[in-house]
């Protein structure tokens, strides 16, 4: 970042100091899908900066060229802002978005965009997108993937759209970006980014979105997917660590009454670096509260509607009673967490009870 406010011009400039810019800029976005292993074969796409994963989402949603929109029951709340009157897809069998409505309402008539998020960021349940990719486009659908939650944890999944937040993976708040498989698909509206959104480029924080994808280690034990109970060739990344400790703080969590969420699902796949946790007695409330006096930060629910006192909507869709939820917190393990930070949090928890 200190290297993109020693060059800053407007990188739509002209001049000389604008084409240093915009070289500069260019050369971030093209690190950024290369790191992410975007940047050749069928997943060259191209790169809108944002200013976050929202502005992202509000773009796909708003400017591409389809007539209807549907949205999984269990999106963030920037996918129900950004589409309001959009149609809801529930949750089946092991957690996962039901195939089957999703095929009734893609039935209908229209063209539809399909949002569906990589990873939940409530609870870690992770979709099957490249494979609701494969039934989207068998209907002359569209499919835009929020990876807010995965972008530098896992590869990427196949979409049509995939929505990404720089400060998710180590980078600077206030960018993110919107992957695109084809500049076509989206109607533009003049400005800056080829077009496709307004206000000038932010040089320093895409150049330090640049330097945190590159620092970042993929859980990567198959093509094209990244698990994170197997480790990795070197140094492992975080997501891998948190996936080998998870047997240790589940012990630990359940020998007290604790309960992770959603619970009735039977093999779905989990991100261990999201976990919702359900304690036998205590509101989540009062757990914020003296976990927050023991040093752990922690919240309930997504960190943009953790400030309510209402049952969470995404609990909900996952089929979690009311008087669970309302006990329930979300713990996540950043890239600077050890695992003896999540041994002391699993010990610290359990004495709660």
């Amino acid at each position: 970042m200190e290297e993109g406010f020693r060059l800053w011009a407007n990188p739509s400039s002209p001049h000389a100091e604008g084409r240093r810019a915009r070289a500069a800029l260019e050369d971030a976005r093209e690190r950024i899908k290369r790191a992410l292993g975007l940047a050749q074969g069928n997943k060259d796409y191209e790169l809108i900066f944002t200013s976050g994963a929202s502005e992202a989402l509000w773009i796909a949603l708003n400017r591409c060229k389809a007539s209807r929109r549907i949205v999984s029951a269990v999106e963030h709340d920037a996918v129900f802002r950004a589409a309001p009157d959009a149609e809801v897809v529930g949750i089946g069998e092991k957690s996962l978005v039901d195939r089957q409505q999703l095929a009734d309402l893609m039935f209908r008539a229209g063209p539809s965009l399909i949002a569906i998020q990589d990873v939940n960021s409530e609870t870690g349940v992770r979709q099957s997108v490249t494979e609701l990719h494969e039934q989207v486009q068998s209907a002359g659908g569209l499919l835009v993937s929020d990876c807010s939650q995965s972008a530098g944890k896992y590869w990427l999944p196949n979409a049509d759209m995939l929505v990404l937040s720089a400060h998710k993976l180590g980078g600077p708040i206030g960018i993110g970006a919107l992957l695109v498989s084809d500049f076509n698909l989206l109607e533009p509206t003049g400005g800056h980014e080829r077009g496709y959104r307004q206000g000038t480029e932010n040089l320093p924080a895409a150049l330090g979105f640049a330097a945190a994808v590159e620092a970042r280690r993929i859980a990567d034990t198959t093509i094209g997917e990244g698990y994170n109970t197997t480790a990795i060739k070197g140094e492992a990344s975080w997501v891998t660590m948190a996936g080998l400790k998870f047997c240790d703080i589940e012990y630990t969590i359940n020998r007290v009454g604790g309960l992770f969420l959603p619970s009735n699902a039977d093999g779905f796949t989990q991100d261990y670096t999201i976990l919702a946790i359900a304690h036998p007695t205590m509101s989540a409330q009062a757990q914020l509260i003296r976990l927050d006096a023991m040093g752990f930060a922690v919240s309930a629910g997504s960190a943009c509607s953790s400030g309510t006192l209402k049952k969470s909507r995404v609990l909900d869709a996952f089929g979690v009673a009311d008087d669970v939820a309302a006990r329930t917190i979300r713990v996540s393990i950043g890239w600077s967490t050890t695992p003896e930070d999540l041994e002391r949090f699993s010990e610290a928890w359990a004495a709660l009870a």
